[in-house]
């Protein structure tokens, strides 16, 4: 029995650990004593409730590995075919409270040591073996393995440019690892996942696959890779999905450019439908396209021959008629002057006073028969004339109540004459002059001398001196300043300082006769002398200066500025200023008899009593006063023919500010890029941004940290006239990219915001700037006489007699005043010598630019309405009143209403008014 005890130890070795439950004393394999105490149930193999798993060593961390098994005497691991020492084995038993039985658990460490020392064909694994009184149980095989990541991905993604809606695939191999490495995408550092968008796919191998590109992929994308040693990032991958750009529909063809004969028709299409973004190309064609054209030409009436005379009459009288169809006047061509009918005496003065021509009658007596025919005929034609004289006058006099002529209708729809300014093309710094002829003194003009022309120079940036004036040497312009002058008499005339909205309008009357007068305008281009309050006042157009300082004036003369407030009384609080003469600025008080003040919506006309220095400005009352602001964007090649510089220019809108960004632009060669645009800017203390957008990433390159500059409040708001700019530097990757696109933006901080869209040729070219934001005033201009004026003079004189006449019915100067809507502070009207005349000067002033003759024709016949109401309701009662009853009929006899169909476009709230 010993023997065979013996035999099946060496021959099973822990087998027979089991049989020999009363051995107390006996020793296995393990070299421990092994215990005889545990419980077993007969018949049963052992039976694995928990087996050893894969695990992976990460770093120098050791794995623990676990076996638990029912019903079991005893469990040992056993790794890479050998017995692991009973040492290194964690035992414990615990009873399964369901079952009853005992449960044996087992666990051993693994270090990174023991696997990394081991070279065998296989993995390091590891089983354990449980025993019972049946037999033994083995687990599964669990391996140990190092885990690691790779630091280098086997394949980066690259960068891709697509069309939108073409298919982009990006490629990405994750390093080698231990666990294999899992992998996902990073757009702009946010995941992406294929289950929140259909279009894009990142189950395929690893790849990123979207499927139609939109504008929105447009991004950078990154693979990251991880495991549960590390996280890898590959490369960044930038994305460009980019439009090429579309032609928008033409525009309809632009009316010919010329009023008269062969001129061109333009209509014009965009790259904007779509517009090219993200470097896409270009669209291929002509943005413009041109026609010649034919506009008709005014043709003026001429005569025909006159007819024959008809037979002498029995009043001793013959006609003779003539037409005005030699030719006809057409295309709004003039009427023929002089009247269509002649009458002449057939008898020469011969003719009796019954009508009998003297060789009818027969004589009485030979002797002074000659002396009684001279004699008759003379006293026939006195009778006659002063019958005539008596007849006209009662007839006046029955026609109107005021003792003058009433205006004729025919005269206000046909005696207008439009009204343009001689233009001589001219760059934008050079000074154009108008000459009188050699050896002229420009400082009067002989009495009685009727021009119609004056002489007038313009002089920027100049010191040179002019011609003295009567009374008073003229002011001399420095650097700073922008002079025009001209000679002005009796006539009156308009002077206009070139593309600044500036002008001066002397009334006709308003220089006595003799002598003439060199007036002159200065406007100040360099820091305003006003000195103004901080967040408070600021300067809303240019200072100008009128003279000479001794112009002796009978009647005010009209001066127009610009100015860039958004007028609104609840807002703004708008101010007159007037420079003294110890050089300090005061304000002009409301309601003033010295000068007045309306005020539009880009504009102000003031009448003037005395030359000086003028400037308005304003302080805003709440934070929602607006300041206009024109926005432009100009662009030039740099010194290196790789770089292209873009200035964004920022600059109250009145045309004198905006002409000094010209200025500039045009010593520098710099090319207008897009339609300058108006940004409202409120007085709301926020600063104002301007950002490039949309540059072609893989074509242009633009100078780190300048893509989005900004502007302080107090730069932007009290810049006072004075512009502000700021630059962007570009440089392109390749000489062969002709093309460059952006988009600008110009944004108050919480405000309003403006796109400039930038397309341009960067290729290198002589190319001429397209200025199109020139003013209608674009030349040197200055006139005298009547052409000075839209209203003909004629019509001035008898408008002014007619009004100027107060009487019982009311239609007077303040009649006229209120139709145009002149009615605030009266008293400086009334103070006038001739107050409708100074009503009119103001009407033409405000209505220079588009001369709206309508608006005045529509006053008057809006007057005659009224008129006629009152003559109606007053004829039952006094007959006298029928005859004034004709200027409410609306025929050609009344003056006022016979109008036919003209429109008043004026609303009586339309223009806010400020009287100073």
């Amino acid at each position: 029995m010993g023997g065979m005890t013996k035999g099946r130890y060496h021959s099973l070795g822990f087998v027979f650990l089991v049989y020999c439950t009363t051995c107390t004393t006996s020793k296995g394999a393990t070299g421990d004593i092994l215990p005889d105490s545990l419980p077993s149930v007969p018949g049963t193999l052992p039976h694995f409730m928990k087996e050893p798993e894969d695990a992976y060593i990460i770093k120098s961390n050791p794995i623990k590995l676990l076996c638990r098994a029912v019903p079991a005497l005893q469990i040992f691991f056993k790794c890479n075919g050998e017995w692991v020492h009973q040492n290194e084995h964690v035992s414990r038993e615990y009873m399964d409270q369901n079952t009853g039985l005992k449960v044996r658990e087992v666990l051993i460490n693994v270090s990174r040591q023991q696997v990394e020392d081991f070279h065998g064909p296989e993995d390091y694994w590891c089983l354990c073996v449980a025993w019972s009184h049946l037999g033994t149980s083995k687990s599964r095989k669990a391996t140990v393995h190092i885990a690691y990541l790779r630091k280098n991905f086997e394949q980066d993604p690259q960068g891709k440019e697509a069309p939108i809606k073409g298919m982009i695939v990006l490629h990405c191999r994750p390093p080698e690892g231990v666990p294999a490495a899992e992998v996902e995408w990073l757009k702009n550092e946010e995941l992406v996942s294929s289950l929140t968008d259909d279009n894009i796919d990142t189950r395929a191998d690893h790849n990123l696959i979207i499927n139609e590109a939109r504008l929105s992929d447009s991004g950078n994308y990154t693979c990251l890779a991880s495991n549960i040693v590390a996280k890898r990032r590959s490369s960044t991958a930038t994305v460009v999905v980019f439009v090429n750009g579309g032609w928008s529909l033409w525009t309809e063809w632009s009316p010919c450019n010329v009023p008269c004969g062969r001129g061109v028709q333009k209509r014009s299409r965009t790259c904007t439908n779509p517009a090219p973004l993200n470097g896409g190309a270009f669209c291929e064609g002509m943005s413009v396209q041109k026609i010649t054209c034919n506009a008709l030409c005014p043709i003026d009436g001429g005569w025909e021959e006159w007819s024959e005379w008809t037979l002498c009459s029995v009043q001793c009288e013959r006609q003779r008629r003539r037409e005005c169809n030699d030719p006809p006047p057409r295309h709004k061509g003039k009427m023929c002057d002089g009247p269509s009918d002649a009458t002449e005496n057939c008898t020469e003065g011969m003719c009796t006073q019954n009508g009998k021509l003297l060789h009818d009658v027969k004589p009485q007596s030979m002797d002074g028969s000659n002396d009684v025919a001279l004699y008759s005929g003379l006293g026939a034609g006195i009778i006659a004339v002063t019958v005539l004289v008596v007849a006209v006058m009662l007839y006046r006099k029955n026609q109107s109540d005021y003792g003058v002529d009433v205006i004729d209708s025919s005269a206000l729809t046909g005696g207008f004459q439009s009204f343009n300014f001689k233009t001589t093309r001219q760059g934008v710094d050079d000074r154009a002059e108008y000459h009188a002829a050699k050896g002229h003194q420009p400082e009067t003009f002989p009495r009685g001398l009727n021009r119609d022309y004056s002489n007038s120079t313009v002089e920027r940036r100049s010191t040179k001196k002019g011609p003295l004036t009567p009374n008073g040497p003229p002011l001399n312009p420095t650097k700073d300043q922008l002079r025009i002058t001209g000679v002005f008499g009796h006539l009156g005339g308009r002077l206009v300082v070139p593309n600044t909205g500036v002008s001066l309008l002397v009334p006709h009357g308003a220089i006595a006769e003799d002598p003439s007068w060199e007036m002159y305008m200065v406007i100040n281009q360099g820091e305003s002398s006003i000195q103004t309050e901080e967040g408070c006042e600021i300067l809303l157009g240019p200072e100008v200066t009128y003279g000479p300082p001794g112009l002796d004036l009978s009647s005010p003369v009209a001066m127009t500025i610009a100015h860039c407030a958004e007028v609104d009384s609840e807002n703004w609080n708008i101010q007159l200023k007037r420079k003294t003469q110890d050089n300090k600025w005061e304000e002009v008080e409301d309601e003033s008899t010295s000068c007045y003040c309306l005020i539009d919506s880009s504009s102000c006309h003031l009448l003037l009593d005395q030359p000086g220095s003028y400037a308005l400005v304003g302080e805003p009352l709440t934070q929602a006063a607006v300041k206009r602001l024109k926005l432009a964007v100009f662009g030039s090649m740099g010194p290196n023919p790789m770089d292209y510089s873009l200035r964004v220019y920022c600059v109250d809108d009145t045309p004198h500010a905006f002409q000094g960004v010209v200025a500039t632009e045009t010593g520098r060669g710099g090319q207008l890029l897009e339609e300058p645009k108006m940004l409202p800017f409120r007085g709301n203390t926020f600063s104002l941004q301007v950002s490039i957008q949309d540059v072609p990433q893989f074509l242009w390159n633009i100078k780190p940290f300048t893509t989005c500059q900004e502007f302080s409040f107090s730069q932007v708001w009290c810049s006072n006239q004075q512009p502000l700019h700021c630059a962007f530097s570009l440089e392109r990757y390749s000489p062969t990219t002709t093309q460059f696109s952006c988009k600008i933006s110009v944004k108050q901080v919480k405000g309003h915001e403006q796109i400039l869209q930038v397309y341009t040729s960067v290729v290198e070219s002589k190319k001429e700037s397209v200025l199109f934001f020139m003013q209608t005033d674009c030349t040197v201009t200055s006139q005298t006489g009547p052409k000075a004026f839209k209203i003909p003079l004629s019509i001035h004189q008898r408008i002014c007699a007619t009004f100027d006449t107060a009487n019982a019915k009311g239609k007077n100067w303040q009649l006229l005043a209120q139709k145009l809507h002149l009615d605030r502070n009266l008293l400086y009207f009334a103070k006038q010598q001739s107050p409708s005349a100074v009503i009119l000067s103001l009407w033409e002033a405000r209505h220079q630019d588009t001369g709206d003759l309508d608006s005045l024709a529509s006053a008057l016949e809006e007057i005659g309405k009224i008129q006629s109401k009152s003559t109606a309701a007053k004829s039952q009662e006094d007959p006298e009143s029928d005859s004034v009853h004709h200027l409410g009929t609306g025929s050609s006899d009344n003056p006022v209403c016979g109008m036919g169909e003209l429109t008043n476009h004026e609303t009586a709230n339309s223009v806010p008014e400020y009287t100073g």
